[in-house]
């Protein structure tokens, strides 16, 4: 009985933590500051945090393939699904930001769910093409978002996938 509480507390805390990041992502501020200083330092933060999500994000799909490997139990899938999420969000957020900051660097991205929506039909290599990178700086971090897809985000999602589909 307490192994199904366990678990029940493990997926509240992974719905809150979802939906917290959600909140942030759509409640983060992002206007453009007139300070180069300011802005320069907001550039490198969001560097920086890209940075950290990609780092937690590499880990917890290192942790899954390490314990699939040695056929042992994986951890909770919870905390690669969180930093999928995370890494998800931080590039949309990166798209928005450069949006507001440099209109010509992308066509038609305009709100946060626009910027949403072009980093989840990139991560998803759907990409309609209604929105699209048109500068040199969005075509850059549009380039790093696809690596880092393909590389982490995909592998990913692959195992979340593949340990769902075991269950069944």
């Amino acid at each position: 009985m307490k192994c199904k509480s366990d678990h029940r507390l493990a997926r509240r805390r992974a719905s809150l933590a979802c939906v917290l990041l959600f909140v942030t992502y759509f409640l983060v501020p992002v206007e453009s500051d007139p300070d180069p200083t300011r802005l320069g330092l907001r550039i490198v933060l969001t560097l920086l945090i890209l940075g950290v999500v990609a780092w937690l994000v590499t880990g917890q799909v290192r942790r899954q393939i390490v314990a699939a490997a040695r056929a042992r139990a994986a951890p909770p899938m919870t905390h690669l699904v969180l930093a999928l999420l995370a890494g998800l969000l931080a590039f949309a957020l990166a798209d928005y930001v450069i949006a507001r900051v440099a209109p010509a660097q992308f066509v038609n991205l305009e709100t946060r769910v626009d910027a949403l929506y072009f980093a989840l039909s990139t991560l998803t290599t759907i990409g309609y093409g209604d929105v699209h990178a048109h500068g040199q700086l969005a075509r850059v971090l549009v380039c790093a978002q696809m690596v880092f897809s393909i590389g982490v985000i995909a592998t990913g999602f692959s195992l979340v996938v593949k340990r769902l589909t075991e269950r069944v």
